[in-house]
């Protein structure tokens, strides 16, 4: 986890610091602290926008230096854009824009004006994206090149200037713990397999214990005697025993035993081979990160815990390896899952969701949640359908669907929802089983969830599909970064406060 960015809000005065950050909207328009800091400096802002052609349109900045008469060594100006009309995911992404702007400086303090920013709730969600902009992951780096040195954030404190301090303050401290639940899934979904096995998955989860969620692990033992023949299935080639974790946050007030819990299901393949439908070997790396639905649920329950939600909350996830040795899982077999039905496997690369039909039986089984939410890296097929722009959204509740793309539309990780249909279901039909596996080229993300939802009862469910969203592509990676998004935890962590808190 990184050290903490030290994030303050204060009164509009004398805070000095080495660089001085001015939000500038567009014509341009200079709010009032920027035009009190520009006339300060005898009109250097105005002059080196006329000079730049700055208009202050979104997405763009401009660095100018500071001056005695300032107090500033530099002055960054970003460009906001027709600011009345940015939504709060646009705001984050301002934040983002300006912790990117800081990289590779060599400064200590800086100060944020926020002019521009109306309302606390925009300064607030500004400030999470500020946060979420100095994430890393370079950790292995044992030497950095002047590319990887240019990237990284050495501030050691913000102060955010406005008039609304305490209000600030008030909404920004929820979001600092989510903050740190995302950090936490991207650290899991970066590390490399080597690393990062089922097992040490499980110890990585141990640091939920200090914020009050209650860590249970079902080991190999315990999941055949469940019946999960459908998860042990995948681990079958693995070195690495397969691992089921229980995570309980109760901030309802209400014991565990008496309330009715909200789930969520996350896959956590830490590696995927593809087993013996062996993947091709052109970007099987990537295939570390097949676990990013787990880190999503371990990430959300410490966002639930860190910022005390007021709801009780079920996580479950299923961590197992899938690799091709001699005792590897054939296509052809035919297992039974915990739901006592028979799966044909077609493909062992399909395995994801013979993970999740067992994680998602058990879920329903043992705590009844009123709602259970499954999250997995689960077909390829949801890239070509969707791009890089939207995970897909499948679910048995047009209610609950409603709510998750709302929430998406509030925290800009956005959903799109894909049909279920008895149609799409007899794709799944088996000869020789219950079902199988997959069912065919066409609409492969549909037939992968019509599978989960014939292990979720009479359970309101969705499954989210982030298989084209929870890394980001080769082309929009920046080095020493990583490439985990956190996509999700935002998501369902605004899903819980917009509809429980």
């Amino acid at each position: 986890m990184l050290e903490k960015l030290k994030i303050s809000f204060t009164e509009p005065n004398a805070v000095k610091g080495d660089v001085l950050v001015l939000m500038v909207g567009e014509d341009p328009c200079l709010g009032e602290f920027s035009s009190k800091v520009d006339k300060d400096g005898g009109g250097l802002i105005t002059r080196a926008m006329v000079a730049a052609s700055f208009k202050g349109t979104s997405g763009s900045f401009l660095e100018l230096w500071g001056s005695p008469s300032l107090g500033v060594k530099k002055i960054i100006l970003i460009g906001l854009g027709k600011s009345e009309e940015l939504s709060s995911s646009d705001w984050l992404n301002v934040g983002k824009r300006a912790s990117r702007c800081l990289r590779g400086k060599g400064i200590d303090r800086v100060v944020i004006a926020s002019d521009g920013l109306a309302v606390a709730d925009q300064i607030a969600v500004f400030t999470l994206g500020l946060r979420l902009g100095t994430y890393r992951f370079d950790k292995y780096k044992s030497q950095m090149g002047s590319e990887e040195k240019g990237s990284v954030l050495s501030v050691s404190e913000i102060f955010i200037l406005t008039d609304q301090v305490e209000e600030a303050e008030r909404l920004y401290r929820p979001f600092d713990g989510v903050a740190d639940g995302v950090f936490f899934a991207q650290d899991l979904v970066n590390e490399p397999a080597n690393v990062l096995g089922p097992e040490e998955f499980v110890e990585r989860l141990g640091v939920l214990t200090d914020l009050g969620v209650s860590v249970e692990v079902l080991k190999e033992p315990d999941l055949r005697g469940l019946g999960m023949d459908a998860l042990l299935g995948v681990a079958r080639g693995s070195v690495c025993p397969p691992q089921l974790v229980i995570m309980r946050w109760n901030g309802s007030g209400e014991s565990d035993e008496t309330s009715v819990p909200v789930a969520f299901v996350g896959k956590g393949v830490t590696f995927d081979s593809g087993g013996i439908s062996l993947k091709p070997s052109g970007g099987m790396e990537d295939m570390k990160g097949d676990m990013a639905g787990a880190a999503v649920v371990a990430g959300l329950m410490w966002s639930l815990a860190s910022r005390k939600a007021r709801v009780n909350a079920v996580g479950v996830v299923g961590l197992v390896e899938n690799m091709p040795d001699g005792n590897a899982q054939r296509p052809g077999d035919i297992v039974k899952s915990m739901s006592g039905q028979t799966i044909e496997v077609i493909n062992t690369d399909a395995e994801g969701r013979l993970v999740l039909a067992d994680a998602l039986w058990y879920t329903q089984d043992r705590f009844k949640p009123s709602f259970m939410i499954d999250i997995a890296t689960l077909t390829g097929a949801i890239v070509i359908a969707l791009g890089n722009e939207h995970a897909g959204l499948f679910s048995n509740n047009e209610h609950l669907a409603a709510q998750l793309v709302d929430a998406g539309h509030l925290t800009g990780e956005k959903l799109w929802a894909l049909p279920l249909h008895p149609e799409y279901d007899k794709q799944v039909n088996s000869k020789f089983a219950d079902m199988k596996n997959v069912g065919g080229r066409e609409a492969g993300s549909i037939t992968a969830a019509q599978f989960l939802q014939r292990h979720v009862n009479d359970t309101v469910w969705s499954h989210i599909d982030i298989a084209a969203v929870a890394t980001l592509p080769s082309s929009k990676i920046d080095s020493g970064m990583g490439n985990a998004t956190g996509f999700g935890v935002r998501l369902l962590n605004q899903w819980v406060s917009s509809n429980f808190e």
